[in-house]
């Protein structure tokens, strides 16, 4: 067995036997491979042994790794989990199945225009600044509801929140805030936890997991 399935396999078990501590054995998250600057002979393995949800950071590498093995492997779901230039919203939503990083209303305002020319709608993620730092992208906590609205009004399928805690503090408190958040605006997904923290992210209602580095070890 090729070794990122193997991880995989152990993330499984961790995350099934945490859900039977917790309680919440039908709670089972997705699992977003992130395959970020790994090459497809990594990713291969996993696409063999069925896992269907991937996540890359930048349109452009997606590109060049993903059209050919998504147009034979149909079932793929591909996850844009990095930030998103307004001038890449075209080349994103042909590609892209989910957008995690939905962060301002003029990207909302792009997704909008675009969707309708494509015919395709991707389903988005809000991106929440949950720990208020001035170096990252995201909606502002007081804003949020204010923000949904009008993504529904520009018809944007708006399925969750995301956010990225900040790295040196208690995350688990932001992810019981991003719980009540989501709460908030009604909504059922939600895409927190990534490799170091995901167990916790579970506990918070997680619905997304992105995990890179526990899958496919470290990035060169």
């Amino acid at each position: 067995m090729h070794q990122s399935v193997n991880n995989l396999n152990i993330i499984k078990t961790q995350i099934h036997e945490e859900l039977k501590k917790l309680n919440l054995k039908d709670k089972i998250p997705n699992i977003v491979a992130v395959s970020k600057t790994f090459p497809m002979k990594q990713i291969k393995p996993l696409i063999e042994s069925s896992h269907i949800h991937f996540g890359e950071n930048r349109v452009q590498e997606a590109f060049s790794k993903w059209s050919e093995v998504k147009s034979k492997y149909k079932n793929i779901k591909l996850h844009l989990v990095g930030k998103l230039q307004t001038n890449k919203a075209k080349q994103a939503i042909e590609l892209f199945d989910y957008i995690h990083s939905l962060d301002s209303i003029k990207l909302a305002k792009k997704i909008s225009e675009e969707q309708k020319k494509i015919k395709k709608k991707p389903k988005l993620f809000i991106q929440i600044n949950i720990g208020e730092e001035p170096q990252k992208s995201g909606i502002k906590k007081n804003e949020i509801v204010e923000f949904y609205n009008s993504c529904k009004e520009l018809n944007l399928d708006i399925i969750g929140t995301m956010c990225l805690p900040p790295m040196k503090s208690n995350i688990e408190n932001y992810f019981f805030e991003m719980k009540s958040l989501n709460k908030k605006i009604n909504l059922n997904e939600l895409s927190m936890g990534m490799s170091n923290d995901y167990l916790l992210a579970i506990k918070h209602s997680a619905t997304y997991l992105r995990i890179g580095t526990k899958i496919f070890g470290e990035r060169n």
